[in-house]
C-alpha cells in the first residue's frame, strides 16, 4: 500500500552566512539558509541589542531582518537564495537611507 519515497535530494546552493559557506536548497529563502548555518541570532534589536533569528517565515514578524549583498534591512525569508549569495548579521539600528549623511547637532 505504501511506497517509500525515492531518496532525491535537490540541487543545492552555495552562499555564505556570515562569511562561511553553506550549502542550502535550490529555492530555499536567505532565511533557511541562515538556519542551517546554524547562527545564534542574525540580528540585534535596536533599543537593548536581544538576539533575533528567523520566527515567521513568511513576511509578517520582521525578525530575520539582515543584511543581503550589502543591503541591510532585508527580510531574509522572502529573499530567495542564488549562487554567491552573502548573508550577514544586522546589528542595532538602521538608518532609512544609508548614503545620507548623519545629521550633526550644532
Amino acid at each position: 500500500m505504501f511506497v517509500p519515497r525515492p531518496d532525491i535530494r535537490p540541487a543545492t546552493v552555495e552562499v555564505f552566512v556570515e562569511g562561511r559557506p553553506v550549502l542550502v536548497p535550490e529555492g530555499a529563502s536567505a532565511a533557511a539558509a541562515v538556519l542551517l548555518a546554524g547562527l545564534p541570532a542574525i540580528r540585534e534589536t535596536p533599543v537593548k541589542g536581544a538576539p533575533r533569528l528567523p520566527y515567521c517565515m513568511m513576511g509578517i514578524c520582521f525578525d530575520c531582518l539582515a543584511e543581503i549583498d550589502g543591503v541591510a534591512n532585508r527580510q531574509a525569508c522572502m529573499v530567495t537564495v542564488a549562487p554567491g549569495m552573502r548573508i550577514a548579521a544586522q546589528r542595532g539600528a538602521r538608518r532609512a537611507r544609508p548614503d545620507a549623511a548623519p545629521e550633526i547637532a550644532a
